[in-house]
């Protein structure tokens, strides 16, 4: 794994393409380089699945699972050493091959040796292939997956370090011998990857908790030992991330906690997990509540509660950026509303509802669970993030949201069926195959990694525990059409005098996030810039309102200023021949405190929407708006881009039946109404998920309500 600067700057200009071998992203694990094979391969045709019968298999993640030796060395043992001197562990990738798959570690093979420059196994997937199968054998009562779970528990174990100076913490990589690498090439933060705390030690604690969880009736002795292993980790954690608890540092202006592991809700979210797990059988035990408790208030502290302005009721996942949200932080409101519900804190619950019910359905307008928003969306979609979207939704269904958050988690998890840019199914209920992503151009990487098989099971599994929730993600058979968060570049838009375009020469990576398109433009005090922006005719057909980019009537307009840390004057917004919309700051952040530079690349919210057509200040059926930006001195402004989130976006998908699930998110302060787009029948939902009112929509010009900041659903 490397750290998030190394990972991004890395992937800043141009995101990889999902036809390589998969990368190292933030809280994942390793790069593949050269390949080599074990030889071992597994059917990877695709399968349907009988009617009715579920829809988690885990054969291919067996297919992943080898056996390792534990070979005995200082601060490393495990449970039943002695006894069981070898335990499983997952191999990291597996490439596709004619239809087979090939088990692969991470970074380069040494064929003199057989290691990796990384390593065959890692903790991360350790931890999590150990969550699948706990869970599996829970809800099947499936004996292989309980000795698998076990298995792969003692591997993690032995990772850890059970003594020293870094006892508690866990080496990430380990070799097909058995030999740890703590230190991988390249070079992994941290270094030596047991010397702090980490994602993994995180994911150990995730595990650790629902190991403890599962096997406390079952297994007392086991439960026991991974009791003790899960308190070893928490005194771990005590030493760096919670010593520091209650300490905000203010950030670009903001004050952000500084208690999160590796400065991240993503990371600590998945520690919250497995606490979660382990405070309901133990709701007495001080160490563990106090650290789920201090960890969950950190997580909140990252959310928001406007959910207008960026992030849009997303919790960020990172104290490094606060223009910046990953996939790898998806697990943050499923961790708030598992923590809320069981502590009894509503604030935490509304953070996780924000998230599920404002951020998700703009994530399906916008075409999908793209990686990252940094801050424009971007980069291929994988099964964490799509995961992530259906975990969450329900968490929060389940910590209070109302029903719409059980179809909004049911179109998020149509994206495994076909709701993705590539319109065909990624996973595969006949083989358990996940594959490894989505390329926004559509193209699929069909290889079968640990994560990417690991999150399809998660999401799998809890489609399996809610049939109702499973037949509306298995009824969608495609996309058909979006409209969500529109980008406009700024170097592609009219340019007054003396401006110029920068393309500064690290690349578009700013420390903080990407700038759209490699650069951005320099707007000199008095200069102007101009964006001219399709408008929504009153005249226009249901079919193309429903087309990407064509609502952009009473769309909320967010610049996308990289501001300085310096104050740097204001740009002023107006609609030419229109009204005002407000200003935006060119500088002024303050110092960056927690996050990686000086200054911030965070979209600003206007204070006026754009203006409808044939209202007064409008623009004419099917003309075009004018958005004019003028700096009005003080210093230069560092113009990137203009995004536009409509009033109300949309999202439709093909379904088994030939008809249309349609949704409508709305951006608006004040209840509106949206062309239906498709006749059917369903809800009008507000923010928290609660039926506002229910719909019937006779013909797709017909219209519906949206509530203010809520969602409504046709099928």
């Amino acid at each position: 794994m490397t750290t998030r600067r190394t990972f991004l700057a890395a992937a800043a200009a141009v995101p990889a393409l999902v036809a390589a071998a998969p990368g190292t992203a933030p809280g994942g694990s390793g790069t593949t380089g050269a390949i080599g094979a074990t030889g071992a391969t597994t059917p990877g045709a695709a399968g349907t699945a009988p009617p009715g019968s579920r829809l988690a298999n885990p054969a291919h993640l067996r297919f992943l699972l080898d056996t390792v030796p534990l070979p005995a060395v200082d601060a490393h043992t495990t449970y039943r050493i002695a006894e069981e001197p070898a335990a499983l562990a997952p191999w990291t990738y597996a490439d596709a091959d004619g239809g087979t798959f090939r088990r692969v570690g991470g970074g380069t093979l040494d064929p003199a040796t057989g290691h990796w420059s990384q390593g065959a196994y890692n903790a991360d997937d350790i931890a999590r292939a150990a969550v699948v199968l706990l869970r599996d054998w829970k809800a099947a009562s499936d004996g292989e997956s309980r000795e698998q779970a076990y298995q792969l528990l003692r591997t993690l174990t032995y990772l850890q370090d059970d003594s020293g100076p870094h006892a508690g913490r866990v080496v990430l990589w380990q070799q097909p011998d058995g030999v740890l690498n703590p230190s991988a090439e390249p070079v992994e933060l941290p270094d030596p990857s047991n010397s702090a705390e980490s994602y993994w030690l995180a994911r150990t604690v995730w595990a650790l908790g629902e190991g403890y969880a599962a096997f406390a009736a079952d297994d007392p002795a086991f439960a026991q030992f991974l009791l003790d292993r899960l308190h070893l980790a928490i005194g771990a954690l005590e030493q760096e991330s919670l010593s520091r608890y209650g300490r905000r540092v203010r950030s670009d202006g903001v004050p952000l906690p500084e208690w999160l592991i590796a400065r991240g809700a993503d990371a600590t979210a998945e520690a919250v997990l497995g606490l979660v797990a382990a405070v309901r059988v133990l709701p007495r035990d001080r160490q563990l509540s106090r650290a789920l408790d201090r960890y969950a208030e950190g997580i909140a502290a990252m959310g928001t509660t406007d959910t207008r302005p960026w992030p849009f009721g997303a919790v960020l996942p990172w104290t490094g950026s606060l223009g910046f949200w990953h996939a790898w932080g998806a697990a943050a409101p499923e961790a708030l509303a598992a923590a809320g519900a069981l502590r009894g804190r509503r604030d935490w619950r509304r953070a996780a509802l924000a998230d599920a019910g404002t951020f998700t359905p703009l994530v399906l307008a916008t075409g999908g669970p793209f990686n990252a928003w940094t801050p424009a969306p971007g980069e291929a979609q994988i099964a964490y993030g799509a995961h992530g979207r259906v975990a969450s939704a329900l968490a929060a269904a389940d910590a209070g949201g109302g029903e719409g958050l059980r179809v909004l988690g049911g179109l998020a998890a149509g994206w495994f069926f076909g709701a993705n840019p590539a319109g065909v199914p990624v996973y595969d209920p006949a083989t358990g195959v996940t594959f490894d992503g989505v390329e926004t151009d559509g193209r699929v990487n069909r290889n079968s990694g640990a994560e990417s098989t690991i999150h399809g099971l998660l999401a799998m599994q809890l489609l399996d525990a809610r049939p109702d929730v499973a037949a509306v993600a298995r009824s969608i058979t495609g996309p058909v059409a979006h409209d969500g968060l529109r980008v406009l570049d700024a170097e592609a838009a009219r340019l007054g005098a003396g401006c110029e375009v920068v393309r500064p020469a690290e690349g578009a990576w700013t420390g903080e996030g990407n700038l759209v398109g490699g650069g951005y433009v320099r707007v000199p005090p008095g200069s102007t810039v101009e964006f001219d922006v399709p408008g929504a005719g009153a005249g226009a057909g249901a079919e193309e309102r429903a087309g990407a980019g064509t609502r952009t009537a009473g769309a909320w307009a967010l610049p996308l200023v990289w501001r300085t840390a310096v104050p740097a004057g204001r740009a002023r917004w107006e609609v030419v021949g229109g009204p005002r919309l407000g200003r935006t700051e060119n500088g002024g952040t303050g110092p960056a405190g927690l996050t990686e530079a000086d200054g911030s690349l965070v979209p600003q919210l206007l204070d006026r929407p754009l203006p409808d057509a044939g209202r007064p200040g409008g623009v004419p059926a099917g003309g075009v708006v004018t958005v004019r930006c003028t700096n009005e001195g003080g210093g230069d402004l560092r113009l990137d881009a203009l995004l536009l989130r409509p009033a109300v976006a949309t999202a439709r998908w093909s379904t088994t039946a030939g008809t249309d699930a349609v949704l409508h998110a709305g951006s608006t302060a004040r209840a509106t109404s949206a062309p239906a787009l498709a006749a059917g029948s369903g809800a009008a939902y507000l923010p928290d998920g609660r039926v506002d009112r229910r719909v019937a929509v006779a013909s797709p010009d017909a219209s519906v309500p949206v509530p203010a900041g809520g969602f409504t659903i046709t099928r």
